[in-house]
């Protein structure tokens, strides 16, 4: 099974291949399908509601035509029930209009909901070389403000985009049944506006298309060097930071007026064609009074049906820029959505592992980064249940992607990964999850508290039994000599610990998910003797009665490994224990161990 990355995700992801907007709308529905839930009786509300709108002009018509100017006279009571009638309708509109607008939001808001949920879950799913390769604030804007120019769309435009449809088609077949010549003359008049809708739609689309993702370059600019403040401000680049800021600031603001440019464009056309249109009702209508073949209430009804279809028509070229806007926004979160995970879970029916200390095999594994040379090449490594080996190397030569591939944060180019003889891509992620357990170089933490923090081993552990796993790893003085024990806030990434106490925690996170493999990433250079004692002493105890592979980056950590394993250039080229390994003259082992007793002073 080959991790290459899909050309296709790439592609999808960055939205080059734009796909067109009634198949943007066609799989947004797909992954929110609760947009669609009761859309039937949505649309009866809104035909409803367009019926209201169109009730004035008609009752104005039969007003003069009939109650004020009939044949036998003025009527009293024609017009007082026309009034009566006319009020009743607008009630019964208004009443339509607000069950179709909250049910609108209601949909809007569920269908929205699930869609940041599915988006904000496959960004964990995403390829690891995915998520290097984009932005973090790109990722980040796709899941936030993307789906807020789609809500605001749905929410908003969505109601005044079926408002405005059936108003103009209610609109229109009034003012044929008053008159066919004055209705053929008002779409005459906006004909022009109506054939360039499909050309403003498409240049619009592509406009906003990178206005979006402006927006995710910009909010990476900008948050890159709040997560850094302290290397900006060590290093005095704040001049350059904001260089960098102002230019992507820059950046957006050049798409946001060209795309506002075809928006003006088409507002423009729509007021010309607005214009054309009450110009040609006026002059029109006259003449057909003159003829007797319009009535003074036809006239003035038709005066406010011009009105309502003009209205919608006009504010349809703002509905355009908002829906184009939206379509490139969820367009870019389907992006998300539908690239495709390179690590395939198995599910409930995968295998799983039995409990106890595992054996791993690296069975003629080669792993390659896509589009570069092999990381890993033809790699074969049997390592026994309970045994503690270090992996080491020269930086670059392979020894991190041992702890990738042990962990299944990726899978082999070819070859497999066999743990207690099953292959990792046959194992559930839960319960692999529950057997191999990564310490990483660096353990992150959220902004909580060190309890919190330590749950994420086991979410349902108690407190008691934090303790008792602090106790075992003989950290339990550590923790009564915190400002407020388990509850001490750790800040954002655990800044308010130092390093070597964010290592202790990811120490006790592991060691509370009890794994039976354990891969650890060691960083233990930046901490003090004392506190690189008190790690050492609680990785003693971590390790013992469990397999444990690390990634040694100070060979005293292979000085106590049972056996040691030596990559270069991506094959494993030594194995053995330390001792046996040292005295071979002119191995890379022994020039490995040479050159770092050397920086010891030893």
């Amino acid at each position: 099974m080959s991790t290459v990355q899909d050309p296709a995700a790439t592609t999808r992801m960055d939205g080059s291949d734009e796909i067109g907007a009634m198949d943007t709308l066609r799989r947004g529905f797909a992954i929110s399908p609760e947009l669609k839930e009761g859309l039937g009786l949505t649309v009866f509300f809104a035909v409803v509601a367009s019926l209201g709108q169109v009730i004035v002009p008609v009752a104005v018509q039969q007003t003069l035509d009939r109650g004020l100017n009939g044949p036998d006279g003025t009527d009293v009571g024609f017009v007082v029930w026309t009034g009566l009638a006319c009020a009743l309708a607008l009630v019964i509109s208004s009443v339509a209009s607000y069950l179709m607008t909250s049910r609108l939001f209601g949909a809007a808001e569920r269908g929205l909901a699930t869609l940041r949920i599915k988006a904000f879950r496959h960004v964990h799913d995403l390829p690891l070389l995915t998520q290097n390769t984009e932005r973090r604030g790109s990722l980040v804007s796709r899941v936030t403000s993307d789906v807020d120019q789609v809500s605001q769309f749905l929410v908003f435009g969505g109601i005044l985009l079926v408002v405005s449809v059936g108003q103009i088609l209610v609109a229109t077949v009034i003012m044929a049944f008053y008159s066919w010549q004055l209705a053929i003359v008002v779409w005459v008049c906006f004909a022009p506006l109506l054939i360039s809708i499909r050309y403003f739609q498409r240049k619009l689309s592509e406009a906003y298309g990178i206005v979006r993702r402006h927006v995710g370059t910009l909010l990476s600019a900008i948050s890159e060097p709040v997560v850094g403040a302290a290397v900006v401000r060590s290093y005095g680049i704040e001049e350059r930071t904001q260089g960098r800021i102002d230019h992507a600031i820059d950046d957006f603001q050049a798409a946001s007026v060209r795309a506002q440019k075809f928006t003006v464009v088409s507002f423009s056309l729509g007021g010309i064609s607005a214009g054309l249109a009450n110009a040609g009702v006026l002059i029109i209508g006259v003449l057909l009074g003159f003829t007797g073949d319009m009535t003074a209430g036809r006239v003035l009804a038709f005066a406010f049906l011009v009105t309502l279809f003009v209205g919608p028509v006009q504010m349809g070229t703002q509905i355009l820029t908002d829906a184009q806007n939206a379509i490139a926004s969820w367009r870019r979160v389907i992006g998300i959505v539908e690239t495709p995970a390179d690590l395939v879970d198995p599910g409930a029916g995968g295998q799983v592992l039995p409990r106890g200390p595992i054996d791993v095999r690296f069975d003629d594994v080669t792993f390659a980064y896509p589009g570069g040379p092999p990381v890993l090449r033809s790699v074969s490594l049997d390592i026994a249940a309970g045994t503690r080996i270090a992996i080491v190397g020269e930086t670059g030569s392979g020894k991190s992607t041992f702890a990738k591939l042990l962990t299944r944060l990726m899978d082999p180019t070819s070859g497999a990964v066999l743990l207690d003889g099953v292959d990792v891509r046959e194992v559930s992620q839960e319960h692999l999850r529950r057997s191999v357990v990564l310490v990483p170089q660096e353990g992150f933490l959220f902004n909580d508290t060190i309890a919190a923090n330590v749950r994420y081993g086991r979410l349902e552990a108690t407190t008691e039994e934090i303790l008792a796993s602090a106790e075992e790893l003989g950290l339990a003085d550590w923790l009564a000599g915190l400002p407020a024990g388990l509850s001490t806030q750790v800040g954002q990434r655990g800044e308010a610990l130092s390093a070597g106490e964010r290592q202790l925690v990811a120490l006790l996170r592991a060691h509370l998910a009890d794994p039976d493999l354990l891969v650890l990433d060691e960083a233990t250079s930046a901490v003090d003797p004392q506190l690189e004692m008190r790690i050492g002493r609680a990785l003693e105890r971590l390790m013992s009665g469990r397999t444990s592979v690390t990634i040694a980056h100070r060979l005293s950590t292979a000085e106590q490994a049972d056996e040691v394993v030596v990559v270069d250039a991506g094959r494993v080229v030594q194995r053995g224990p330390h001792a046996e390994l040292a005295r071979q003259a002119d191995s890379v082992y022994a020039g490995l161990y040479a050159s770092w007793t050397a920086q010891q002073g030893r």
